[in-house]
């Protein structure tokens, strides 16, 4: 193997040659400590940088095992060193045209994900990223690419040893994630749906921000709702611990509510620390739910909650490329309950109304009703299917007839009003006549067919996430902006590339057991198994479900 003096002294001679002669540089170089991998260089100065790797020997970097002893250790441990990996490139001179001298790192953001950009494995840590090679114009800067690769580079991987690397801070990372994993296990067999931490700090400094907001106030829990649950390295935590059941969160607008449903919806992930939101955990099963005007919906069984359409329409396999606001409703409910989701996240701002209550009068009027709304079926849920809901609201007060518990805000701040709102709907009865609906509820899976699951557009596969709301998927583009719970471009990767796995063996499983068998292998060989991409982090298969579920070319058989 030629070291990085070699690479420098070739780097140099390609000084001035054409753009392509920068492909002579593939292949492993010797570093102090390190192998540098170059897996492949991008053919001109304006295309997806070059993918490097970067590999240290566990008997190199001197860093205690223990920090990657499990999945969620590892998971901690290795976001923390792609962030300080990832810090210390900064420094690289930019010089050149197009992406010159420019390192991709995906450390990633607020949320701590599992990552293809780095690896634990049996004998060595592995960083994986991109980088611009210096160009002017398609002319090589073969002496800035020597000082790029063999000065600035080097230096950076110093920073992943242990003389030099915080070992408590890493650790800091290592054992929250190992913690909120543990919490989360926890949750089913103590009855709860979330837990959130007394002293959370939950409101962010804008709807489009990660970043806390500097002068919120401290979450508080209820004393009625108020646990202690013990950590491994963390020792006892308190704060609201949400049972399980029909929970609803309401009062006044902008006292906080919405606030903190999306904290419970991204609880399903643990986050970094001083984000704030490090001890809000919620089930890893939990889904949020919403309306989506002119979505797909493929096969589904919406007959619980819609039926008896005119001119005598099924809804047993019901498909429509545009659909409503309460059918897109209804369809994300059942395609969650279809992927095995064990808790429903509703906020009324962005659920249709229809679908979630018809009130007295309007059943008085409107006797032909197509629709059962959940009001009718949330207690069913729960005692059937085991499916627990919360539900924000601000204006549907039929619900507080339904509720286990009722949590009102009230400037920022959460007390348990169930009894007064048992009270004020026993005193104020809204006449709204209550039958058993007369639909079964349950679940028909679906076998999704391989025609329309095709990555390629002519002749070549087409994988692109544009953002988080958006996935170029063969020739269709799939709006993504419905999936509260996907946070990260990564992500979305990472679904194009399962569901291109899925294309290879529709036909024959549900999609549950397609997705599941899919968990396994990510579980067994890493994320790096489906592409050869540091841009992949792990998505959860309700999300990759709901992905697929909206591909308009999309075809199943309901089993």
């Amino acid at each position: 193997m030629n070291d990085l003096d070699a690479l420098a002294a070739l780097l140099t001679s390609l000084d001035g040659h054409g753009y392509r002669a920068y492909k002579r540089i593939e292949g492993a170089w010797s570093g102090p400590g390190f192998t540098l991998l170059v897996d492949h260089v991008q053919p001109d100065p304006f295309a997806t940088p070059t993918r490097l790797r970067v590999r240290l020997p566990h008997a190199t970097h001197g860093l205690p095992a223990d920090l990657w002893a499990n999945r969620p250790r590892r998971v901690g441990f290795l976001n923390h060193l792609l962030r300080v990996f990832q810090r210390a490139l900064q420094s690289c001179p930019g010089v050149g045209s197009g992406r010159s001298c420019v390192f991709f790192v995906d450390a990633g953001g607020a949320e701590v994900l599992e990552r293809a950009a780095a690896c634990a494995g049996p004998d060595y840590l592995e960083l994986r990223f991109r980088v611009g090679l210096p160009a002017k114009g398609r002319t090589v800067l073969g002496r800035a690419a020597a000082r790029l690769l063999t000065q600035v580079l080097p230096q950076a991987v110093e920073v992943l040893r242990a003389p030099n690397l915080d070992e408590a801070e890493a650790r800091r990372w290592a054992n929250l994630t190992e913690d909120h994993a543990r919490l989360q296990d926890r949750l089913t067999e103590l009855g709860l749906v979330a837990f959130v931490r007394d002293g959370s700090v939950l409101p962010r400094k804008s709807g489009v921000s990660s970043e806390p907001l500097a002068d919120a106030v401290p979450f508080e829990s209820p004393p009625e709702l108020r646990v202690t649950l013990d950590t491994l390295h963390h020792g006892p935590v308190t704060g609201m611990g949400l049972p399980e059941g029909v929970t609803v969160i309401t009062g006044g607008g902008f006292h906080g509510k919405t606030t903190l449903l999306e904290a419970l919806e991204l609880g399903v992930y643990p986050h970094a620390p001083g984000d704030g939101r490090e001890w809000v955990v919620t089930r890893e099963n939990a889904v949020k739910v919403k309306s989506e005007d002119g979505r797909a919906v493929t096969g589904v069984y919406l007959t619980p909650f819609i039926h008896d359409l005119p001119r005598g329409a099924s809804t047993d396999a019901f498909s429509t490329p545009d659909a409503s606001g309460s059918t897109s409703l209804a369809a994300a409910i059942m395609e969650a309950l279809e992927l095995g989701a064990d808790t429903l996240l509703l906020d009324e701002d962005t659920s249709a109304t229809n679908l979630l209550v018809r009130d007295a009068r309007m059943q008085r009027l409107v006797r032909r009703e197509t629709i059962t709304p959940l009001i009718d079926r949330v207690r069913e849920l729960h005692q059937r299917l085991g499916v627990s809901t919360v539900l924000v609201t601000g204006g549907s007060g039929d619900y507080l007839d339904v509720a286990d518990r009722v949590l009102l805000l009230e400037h920022y701040r959460a007390r348990d009003a169930t009894a007064a709102a048992r009270a004020v709907a026993q005193e104020l009865p809204t006449g709204r006549a209550v039958g058993d609906p007369a639909h079964p509820l349950a679940v028909r899976p679906r076998v999704p067919l391989p025609e329309g699951l095709d990555p390629r557009r002519g002749h070549r596969e087409k994988i692109q996430a544009r953002s988080v709301n958006e996935l170029l998927y063969g020739p269709e583009t799939v709006d993504l902006r419905g999936l509260d719970q996907l946070v990260d471009p990564s992500q979305v990767r990472a679904i194009g590339h399962l569901i291109a796995r899925i294309h290879h063996r529709a036909g024959r499983d549900t999609l549950r057991a397609l997705l599941e068998q899919l968990e396994a292998e990510l579980d067994e060989r890493g994320l790096i198994a489906l592409a050869p991409l540091p841009e992949l982090a792990r998505p959860r298969r309700f999300e990759v479900g709901a992905t697929l579920n909206r591909l308009r070319r999309l075809r199943v058989e309901t089993v």
